[in-house]
């Protein structure tokens, strides 16, 4: 099946709010604890989380690594509200910082001892934003994760997984979540953006029926 790309902001405020108050706790935790497990070894550093959305990600990652400082990036300042409020919530706001830009532009000039992003590859109208940034943000030997939808083979498979995944979601929700899949890449064309962004040490795997995750420590000897 061709890809059909999408808007590439979901922020209106009816969108954003769906977005936050659904359930996607099973794909964050899954994405959190890949993180952990690979910075087991490192007992502090800095991390950039593009396209955080409403920053459930941050927060777990902010509880489970108490001394890392984390940034969070989005070009969605309704997103952007509802993860503020979050992160007051969660009394977490002194190491999580946010802020507003769209990629490639506003994306911060220093460098990160790690780089993630969940589910904003499908978004972007150029792939290569995102691994371009991800190679200009990456410190020596940083680690990256990305993770994001797989592509079905059909119209027909994305709504079947749609019924299976979100069956109970608003209608905005599953709509958003048909369009999505439409739009995502496979993993197969993941692998050829990252050789072609140059980003050696990333090996991409499928961690569920429905995403794909490219991982691992760039710019090692």
């Amino acid at each position: 099946m061709q890809r059909i790309p999408e808007p590439e902001l979901m922020d209106e405020p009816a969108q954003a709010r769906a977005y936050a108050e659904a359930d996607f706790s099973e794909p964050n935790q899954l994405f959190a604890d890949a993180v952990v497990e690979a910075l087991g070894d490192h007992r502090a550093g800095t991390m950039i989380d593009l396209g955080c959305g409403p920053g459930d990600i941050c927060l777990r990652l902010a509880r489970a690594l108490p001394r890392w400082r984390l940034t969070a990036l989005d070009a969605g300042p309704n997103m952007l509200a509802l993860a503020r409020e979050a992160l007051d919530r969660a009394s977490l706001s002194d190491r999580i910082e946010l802020r507003q830009a769209r990629l490639p532009r506003g994306r911060p000039e220093q460098t990160f001892d790690a780089v993630i992003s969940n589910s904003l590859l499908h978004h972007l109208p150029d792939p290569m934003t995102l691994w371009q940034s991800i190679a200009a943000l990456a410190g020596p030997g940083a680690y990256v994760q990305v993770m994001d939808l797989q592509r079905p083979d059909s119209v027909e498979r994305a709504r079947r997984i749609v019924d299976q995944h979100a069956a109970d979601a608003p209608a905005i929700l599953r709509e958003d979540f048909y369009n999505s899949l439409l739009a995502a890449w496979t993993a197969d064309e993941a692998g050829e953006q990252i050789n072609a962004a140059g980003l050696a040490g990333l090996r991409v795997s499928r961690p569920s029926e429905r995403h794909w995750m490219a991982s691992g420590f760039v710019g090692r000897d």
